[in-house]
C-alpha cells in the first residue's frame, strides 16, 4: 500500500526526466506540424489532440519508453498532415474528414430540420445573435453552424459580389 504515494527516488527521477523530454518532444513536433494542429477543433482535430495528450501522459508517467512515445507522437502528426492534405485535394475526403457547415437560419426563417440535426435551440441562436452585437433579427442574413461547432452570424449586405455563403448554398 505504501507504493500508492511513493515508490522510490529512481522512479521520481525517471518521471521528471521523461516529462521534460516528452514535453519538449511534443512541443517540437507541434511547432513543425503547423497551425492546423492547434486551430479550433473539429471532430478530426479533437481526435488528434486527445491522441497526442494521451501519448504524452503515457510518456511522462514512463508507461512507454520515450523513443516509442516520440514515434507515436510523430506518427499521429504525420497522419494528421496526410489527412489534411488529402482533404485539401479531394472534396469527398474533405466532407468525410471535416464535415460541412450547416445553415440553421436564413432570410428570417429558422431551418428546423437542421436545428434538430445539430441539436441547437432557438435560444442558443438568439444568444449568438446578441453576442454578435445585433439587436434586430432582420439585420441577419444567415446563421451557420461551422465545421468546429462554432455558430457564425452573417449580416445582410448590399454587395453584389461573391458571398461567404456560396459554399453552403450550392
Amino acid at each position: 500500500m505504501e507504493q500508492v504515494f511513493f515508490k522510490d527516488w529512481i522512479s521520481i527521477g525517471h518521471v521528471i526526466i521523461a516529462t521534460i523530454i516528452a514535453f519538449i518532444t511534443l512541443f517540437f513536433f507541434l511547432r513543425i506540424s503547423g497551425k492546423r494542429t492547434l486551430a479550433k477543433l473539429n471532430a478530426f482535430d479533437f481526435v488528434v489532440t486527445v491522441a497526442l495528450g494521451s501519448t504524452l501522459s503515457y510518456m511522462m508517467l514512463a508507461m512507454v519508453p520515450l523513443v516509442e512515445g516520440a514515434l507515436v507522437l510523430f506518427l499521429i502528426i504525420i497522419l494528421q498532415y496526410i489527412f489534411a492534405r488529402t482533404a485539401r485535394s479531394s472534396k469527398k475526403m474533405e466532407r468525410l474528414i471535416n464535415a460541412v457547415p450547416s445553415l440553421i437560419f436564413y432570410d428570417g426563417k429558422f431551418i428546423e430540420k437542421t436545428m434538430a440535426k445539430e441539436a441547437i435551440t432557438k435560444a442558443e441562436i438568439f444568444s449568438t445573435i446578441r453576442n454578435s452585437g445585433i439587436d434586430q433579427i432582420e439585420e441577419v442574413k444567415a446563421i451557420v453552424m461551422e465545421l468546429n461547432g462554432q455558430i457564425t452570424v452573417v449580416r445582410k449586405s448590399n454587395g453584389n459580389g461573391n458571398s461567404s455563403l456560396d459554399d453552403i448554398m450550392s
